[in-house]
């Protein structure tokens, strides 16, 4: 995986998903105070991208990159663990601008909170992010051997109907969890959709487990990674979409809680 750095503060910044999922890394960013301006950009048209083929995620990939052309941003956040796990080296090669992904935090947070190798740890993500198996590599280079993965796309519809608790959430819940014998340790959450039910999630296993959440894991990476200092003035936010923009923004309203 391609690590790129900047000497300077990125002001601006761009974050990318393949719709709204990615507003869940977006709050994070914005609570933390640290950019002047925010560009949002959800290719809503082509969503969802977890059950594309790896040649249609990069290409798909690559044309969000002619969009940013124009922006003027100094880092790009790929708020999107389908997109990292497939294009985000091919994003990386064609971008004069540093490039980040959400599943190389998020491993690093999992490695800073939870020592014990041996614990049990519950990978959850889309069918193509599961089947890419890099959460599963990354945490086996790293010594975790006690894992398990399950791809829980269902989940992705309910959270963009605004279902994050309740009797369809947990009999989903159910029908994918009833065959994990124990509770684990810890939950990746590895898509952008699933902090939205992370309470549901950790209700169903005893509040137990450790839920590692996209949106705080950039959060953490960014700060070991950037000179990023706190700014002065409320964050600017301009949203765009590939279709139906003023749905977007009105999910925006409802999830970063905005007025």
């Amino acid at each position: 995986m391609i690590v790129q750095k900047i000497k300077t503060t990125p002001k601006k910044i761009g974050v990318f998903d393949s719709g709204a999922g990615g507003l869940s890394v977006l709050k994070s960013l914005i609570n933390s105070q640290s950019f002047e301006e925010i560009i949002y950009y959800g290719d809503t048209a082509r969503v969802p991208y977890g059950n594309r083929s790896q040649k249609v995620i990069i290409q798909y990939s690559l044309e969000a990159l002619n969009f940013f052309k124009t922006q003027h941003i100094d880092l790009l956040i790929v708020a999107c663990n389908t997109i990292s796990a497939y294009g985000l080296q091919s994003m990386q090669q064609a971008s004069s601008y540093p490039i980040i992904g959400v599943i190389k935090p998020g491993i690093l947070a999992l490695e800073n909170t939870i020592k014990n190798k041996d614990s049990k740890i519950l990978v959850l993500g889309t069918k193509a992010t599961i089947k890419s198996n890099l959460y599963q590599t990354l945490l086996q280079k790293r010594g975790y051997h006690n894992l398990s993965a399950l791809a829980t796309s269902l989940f992705v519809p309910l959270v963009e109907e605004g279902i994050f608790e309740g009797e369809i959430l947990d009999s989903t819940m159910h029908y994918y969890f009833k065959s994990y014998p124990n509770n684990p340790d810890a939950i990746i959450l590895g898509c952008t959709h699933f902090p939205l039910i992370a309470k549901s999630i950790a209700k169903y296993f005893d509040n137990k487990p450790l839920l590692i959440h996209s949106g705080d894991s950039i959060m953490q990476y960014l700060q070991k990674q950037y000179p990023l200092k706190p700014t002065t003035n409320p964050t600017k936010i301009t949203f765009f979409a590939s279709d139906n923009l003023e749905r977007l923004k009105q999910t925006a309203k409802l999830w970063l809680n905005q007025p």
